[in-house]
Formats: C-alpha cells, structure tokens, sequence
C-alpha cells in the first residue's frame, strides 16, 4: 500500500511539474508585453480544496517595485536549502531562465534594468482581482492573511491601521495572525479584533498575567469547504516582546508553544479535521523546526521572512507555503482530501504584475478613498535619487545606507545604528523620493531618533547579541530581522563561530582607528524598544538629509567583511 508520504511525494512531483509548466511558461516569455492575466492565473483546478495565502502586506496599498535579497545566509543544517539561495543560483535551483519575468519577481540581479521593462508589482487592487479570479474557480476557497498587515505607510501609521483594516475587510479573508499589528498598542488591537468579520487567531497569544489563552484570540477555526472538515490554527509571532516594545502590549505573551500547537493539532483532529493548515508568522526556519517537531501538521502557510519560493518545501509529512510580502505574490494552494486524510497538492505562486493584471475598480476606488485626505503629504517630492534604494539582505541595504547616513548627520553622531527590518518597497535611481517612500521604510510607532553614548564593548555586546538572533544555528533561538545596520563604522563578522566570537576588527571609519572598549562613542539610532525613548522621529531626520543633499547618491557598502561560510 502507498504510504501518506508517498501520496505527497506524488503532489510534490505534480507541483513541480505544474511549476515547469504553468510557473515555467510565464517564466520563459521574454518581454512584459507578451505576458498576459491570463498566463498569470492559469491554473488546472485540483482536488477540492483550496487555499489562497497572501502575508507580510505591511500596508502597501498601491504597486511598487521591490528588489529581492542579494544575501540571505543559511546557518547550520539551514545553510545552502532555502530560502537561504539567492540569485543565479536560485534560479538554477527552479530552472529560472536569465532575464524571464521570474528572474525580475523572484531574484535581485539586473533589477533597475528589469524594472524598467517588467514594472511595478503588488497593489491590492491587483491582489483582489486574482483572489476574485480563484474565487470564481473555486467559490469556497479560503483567503487567509499571515499578519503584518496593519503596519508599515504614512496612511497606515495616522490612521491607526483603519485604512489597512478597511481594505482587508472589503478583500474578505476567513481568518488572519498577528506581528507588526500589535505595535499599534493592545488598546487598539483590541477595539480592531473586537470589530473584524474575520477570524484573528493565535494559538500562542496568552494572557501575560495569568499564563492562560485568550477568548479574543481563539487558537484554530474549522471550516467545512469541498466537502472536507479543514481545521486553521494561528501561529503569531513568537518573539513579540524580543523583537518589539513589550510595553506596548503588556497584557500579553507569546513565544513558539510547540507542545501546545500538537496540542491543538490533536484537538482538531479529534473533532474531525481532516486537512489540518497552520496560519504562521514564525520565520520559515522556524517553521520547518516546528513541522518536524509537531505531527499531524498538513500545510504551513509561513511569514514572517518574507520569503517567495515557487514551490512548497516539504518537510515530514507537511507542506510549507512562502509567499513573499509587500503584495508581491499570492499563492493558490488546492488540495485532494479523501478518505479523511490529505492525498496530494497542487501549488502556484502568482507574482502581482501590475502592468499586467487589471485592477479590481471597486478595490481601486476603496483604497483612494483611504489616501485622498493625505494625497498632497505622500505625493510632496523630497528629492532624487541617482542610486538604487533597496532594503534585504542580512548585513546591509542602500535605505538603510542612507538612514545611517542621515543619523550621522542631522543626530552629529560618530556611529549611527538601524534596524534590520526587511519591510520597505524600493526606489529606482531617476526616480523622485516622496514623503510616502520615506514613510514605506521608516514609519512605526516607536520611530523616534535618539542620540546617546555608548562604550566600544557595548557596541560590541549589541553587535554579539543581534547576529545570535541571525545566525544561532537553533532556528527557535533566531528571533528576528536581519542584521542591525551600522553607519560610520566596519567590523568583521565570523557567522560559523558561537555567541560572544562572530564581531571583530570594529573600526571607526572617519578616522581608521579601531574601537576602543573603553571608549565612548556618540550612537544616534531608532526604533529603542526602551519605553520613553526621546528625540525627533526617524522620518523627520530622513527627509530633513534628503531636502539637504536634494539628489541622493549612495556609495558601495563595504563596511562589514563576512567570513566564515
């Protein structure tokens, strides 16, 4: 008899056949006019079930462009797998032809040349008309939204997340986790949740005080679609105090809770489930750790990493999902559930062309009703660009080159420090900078610049702590973002070595001097978890450098030697 793995290992090959062949056409067009909706949203409809999964929004309601990461280092068993493979390599990993419109929307080579000829991606009035699309597939499919939605743009920031919310609404998912969302303050969380015609889940929410779960975050919701019981479980972010201002949400905790997720897994399963789909926002290597940890696990639809993969990586028994962020992608995953169990999987990852694919008119219209009342604010040009202006990559971008840049300047610091976030759409040089860019790469609720001094070991003791977050080799113990940027001073990083013995050769760049751990530098940086943070906020300290340099060139970045892989 056929073992449940082999039934996978069959949807496996049938997926990467669909992509050789559905992802693959599209991907061997040669030019952006020959590329049709059509060629974008074919799909043989599979099974009966399916899942639309879009993640990691933060709030980008129009297209943009979006540049990939250049770097994105593996450690440990992780190293050379993906998502951890960029570029060419990349693309000979999936058969990606050279200069085809998934060389532009799934790797960083060539990018500003490829722009010009591929254009924006995203938009969510784009987004809508391809869920309306799969919906009219398969009427009952279910659209489920990662998190990191209510977070990231000038309009999302002064409307404390309603325009996000009022976009989502009209989208109409069936259920959505949780990230960047808690940023805006539990108060407001709540008063949000409380109103959403959705499901909010989290399996791992609980009440701080008293250690147990909450009722306004339910752990799973079970639904009943192609004749199937489908159960959906939420994984919120698991470091939300590590990574972000816990005072801002002190009633409650997090962290990855992998017992009580087989728990769950269990619990669903013994109420009937007979697909059973965690909803995530761990971090793809999290999520592999946690597939191969809970059994019982059908589908992992991951965030959080921002990761795009044209096909589902299986670990065990379970398939996980990666969907990229920004609106740049959505994925359809269909499933054949029979006889109780999940038999196989068919997978397409839909890259959001905006040139290519009608806006949906009613979407359009709702989100301009969003920005009308801060039109002039986002459209008022700050200055140019000569330079690409792009944020990923595990050590550095030229965003965040130029925050650094403008700390230093505006803060006259010797040291400036920013935060290895991977959210913020990119800039094309040629381009005018409006106030919305400055916002799409700075905007948070706790965004203000402070100016302090800080001893060459404890900058170094920063450093230590933030590339153990990156480059443990426990994928439970790396807690968040990329690494943290670091303006007007060099080191050398070890990534194979242990905590405490990666950083070394701190130099000051304006004088060549080493750092001195007695020393004390002045540090101007942002996003201090520390409540009560004071000094301007970090928009205001950009577009201030920018009114005064009027075209921005950003010189290579070569501060940080990387060794040890």
């Amino acid at each position: 008899m056929i073992s449940r793995r082999d039934f996978l290992q069959v949807g496996m090959a049938a997926t990467a056949m669909y992509g050789a062949s559905g992802f693959g056409n599209w991907s061997r067009l040669a030019a952006q006019q020959r590329l049709t909706q059509d060629d974008l949203l074919q799909f043989d409809t599979f099974g009966n079930v399916t899942l639309i999964h879009i993640t990691d929004i933060h709030a980008q309601l129009k297209p943009i462009y979006f540049r990939e990461p250049e770097i994105n280092l593996g450690v440990g068993p992780a190293f050379g797998q993906v998502p951890h493979v960029t570029g060419a390599d990349f693309r000979k990993m999936y058969g990606i032809n050279d200069g085809s419109p998934s060389h532009y929307a799934l790797t960083y080579n060539d990018f500003t040349a490829m722009a010009q000829t591929y254009g924006r991606v995203g938009g969510l009035d784009r987004v809508a008309t391809v869920v309306n699309s799969i919906r009219a597939d398969r009427p009952d499919a279910i659209l489920l939204d990662g998190g990191d939605t209510w977070h990231g743009s000038y309009t999302c920031y002064h409307t404390q997340g309603q325009d996000m919310v009022n976009v989502m609404n009209a989208l109409n998912p069936d259920a959505m986790t949780f990230h960047w969302e808690f940023t805006l303050g539990s108060e407001r969380v709540q008063e949000i949740v409380e109103n959403l015609p959705f499901a909010a889940l989290g399996q791992n929410i609980f009440d701080a005080e008293w250690d147990e779960p909450t009722d306004l975050f339910p752990p799973y919701k079970m639904f009943e679609r192609g004749g199937a019981k489908v159960a959906v479980i939420g994984q919120a972010f698991p470091y939300m105090p590590i990574a972000n201002p816990g005072w801002m949400f002190p009633e409650y905790s997090f962290g990855i809770r992998d017992q009580r997720m087989q728990e769950m897994v269990d619990e669903v399963r013994g109420m009937g489930a007979e697909v059973v789909v965690v909803l995530s926002h761990n971090g793809f290597d999290v999520d592999k750790k946690m597939a191969g940890r809970v059994s019982g696990i059908d589908v992992i639809l991951s965030g959080h990493t921002h990761d795009a993969l044209p096909e589902p990586v299986l670990v065990g028994e379970t398939i996980i999902v990666a969907s990229g962020s920004n609106g740049k992608f959505v994925s359809r995953v269909d499933l054949d559930v029979r006889d109780g169990r999940m038999m196989g999987f068919k997978h397409k990852l839909i890259p959001i062309f905006s040139d290519v694919i009608t806006p949906d008119a009613n979407m359009t219209a709702l989100i301009d009703e969003q920005r009308a009342p801060y039109l002039d604010q986002l459209t008022e040009v700050i200055g140019q660009t000569d330079s690409l202006l792009y944020r990923r990559g595990n050590f550095n971008g030229t965003w965040d080159d130029l925050i650094c840049d403008a700390l230093i300047q505006e803060r006259e610091a010797d040291i400036s420090m920013s935060p290895g976030v991977r959210w913020g759409p990119s800039i094309l040089p040629g381009q005018d900078i409006t106030r919305e860019d400055i916002w799409n790469v700075t905007s948070m609720t706790y965004g203000k610049a402070y100016r302090t001094e800080m001893t060459g070991e404890f900058i170094h003791v920063i450093l230590e702590d933030v590339a153990d977050n990156l480059f443990n080799v426990d994928p439970y113990y790396q807690q968040g973002g990329d690494m943290v940027r670091i303006g007007g001073m060099g080191y050398r990083i070890d990534v194979s070595k242990p905590q405490g013995s990666r950083i070394s050769e701190m130099t000051l760049l304006k004088t060549g001097e080493a750092i001195d751990p007695a020393k004390t530098y002045v540090v101007a940086g942002w996003a201090s978890v520390n409540e009560g943070t004071e000094g301007p906020q970090i928009w205001d300290v950009v577009e201030s450098h920018i009114r005064k340099q009027g075209t921005i060139t950003v010189a290579p970045n070569n501060s940080v030697k990387v060794v040890g892989i």
